[in-house]
């Protein structure tokens, strides 16, 4: 308040200009106070943002490692010498393919040997029902031509059985591995020829907290990356969860496919595993809405009444955090607005401005400089 000065006057006509001084300044304060005064507060400018709904999903983060969907070592059946390898290293094969040949000119000798004697068995047996029809032969002769042919038949499958382990085909189609054998190695039952693996689709199996075993099913999708191959993100699903939990670790082993066709994963490879559940659609704001105070969380919201848009402060309950955004599971509904800039300043029922519409394409500065 400015010093005023007043006159050496009488006592009575003083004590007046005070009184009336007073009077003046009072008249003042109460007109700066009325809405229309000439200091009544204007619309505070704010950036705003609307409610939308977004696909959410709540995240378990994992460490797998992958396998072949099939996977085979090829090994010998016999103890026998390599005649013919039919394969190199890391050659993709269908499923039959003649992979290696065995020595087998004795198995191919006995083969011959037992086919002519099938046939020579068959053809008694087909002379003997002949007679027995005409009543010229007991029945007695043909069933011992019968048991005849049959046990001729009964070598004959064991020698093509003899035969078929020296000849090792793939049993589904796939990639080989190194081929550890060469032409004219002898080779004994349990001996690694090479390793087949079936790879347009892989395995990952990785472990998760038993705490998360209720929102863990098949069908529900993965986003895996390995160190091999930087940023690119590979997408799978759940095939299957374990029946059993690890009693020391507490946690359920869980199996997703991961399509290959490009046949970049190998299995061995190490891989950091997001699998998403509780798949939803849920109400997101942009996180600079957030205010908080203890433990609660609150957002300033534009209502609007009779006097325009004013500030609104609201309690909301929060859920997952994306980049960027959060979660709204309770308080606010789909379309509602929210303050993102200055929030912390305003006082609920303040007069609000908007600035701009903060959509999530223009950063703060493009939005204020343009006032859009």
């Amino acid at each position: 308040m400015p010093h005023i000065s007043l006159p050496d006057l009488p006592c009575p006509r003083r004590r007046a200009c005070l009184l009336g001084l007073s009077c003046l300044l009072l008249l003042g304060v109460e007109a700066r106070a009325q809405p229309g005064g000439p200091s009544a507060s204007k619309p505070a400018a704010v950036i705003v943002a609307q409610t939308r709904a977004q696909a959410i999903t709540d995240d378990v983060e994992a460490l797998g490692t992958l396998k072949a969907n099939e996977s085979v070592s090829i090994t010998s059946n016999v103890t026998e010498t390599i005649s013919v390898v039919h394969f190199d290293d890391g050659q993709r094969v269908k499923a039959g393919a003649l992979l290696v040949e065995m020595t087998s000119a004795e198995e191919h000798a006995l083969l011959e040997e037992a086919r002519v004697r099938v046939d020579e068995a068959e053809r008694q047996y087909q002379r003997v029902k002949s007679l027995v029809a005409q009543r010229s032969a007991s029945e007695s002769l043909l069933d011992e031509r019968k048991r005849d042919l049959d046990t001729t038949r009964a070598v004959l499958v064991a020698l093509e059985s003899r035969l078929a382990d020296r000849i090792i085909k793939a049993p589904f189609g796939g990639v080989l591995g190194l081929r550890n054998i060469s032409r004219g190695a002898l080779v004994e039952p349990g001996d690694l020829i090479t390793t087949l693996d079936e790879d347009r689709v892989m395995k990952l199996d990785f472990s998760v907290p038993s705490i998360y075993l209720a929102d863990v099913a098949p069908g529900l999708k993965i986003l895996a990356t390995t160190a091999a191959f930087g940023d690119e993100v590979f997408a799978g699903v759940v095939r299957g969860v374990d029946s059993r939990i690890d009693p020391v670790t507490r946690s359920v082993l869980v199996r997703a496919l991961i399509p290959n066709p490009d046949a970049k994963l190998r299995p061995g490879l190490l891989m950091q595993v997001e699998l998403l559940t509780k798949p939803r659609n849920g109400i997101v704001i942009p996180e600079a809405a957030l205010l908080h105070e203890g433990m609660g969380h609150f957002v300033m919201v534009l209502a609007e009444g009779n006097a325009g848009l004013t500030a609104e402060r609201r309690e909301i309950e929060i859920g997952t955090r994306l980049p960027g955004l959060v979660e709204v599971r309770k308080g606010l509904e789909l379309g509602d607005r929210v303050v993102t800039d200055g929030n912390d300043k305003l006082r609920p029922g303040q007069p609000l401005e908007i600035l701009a519409v903060d959509d999530g394409s223009r950063d703060l500065r493009a939005m204020t400089e343009r006032g859009q």
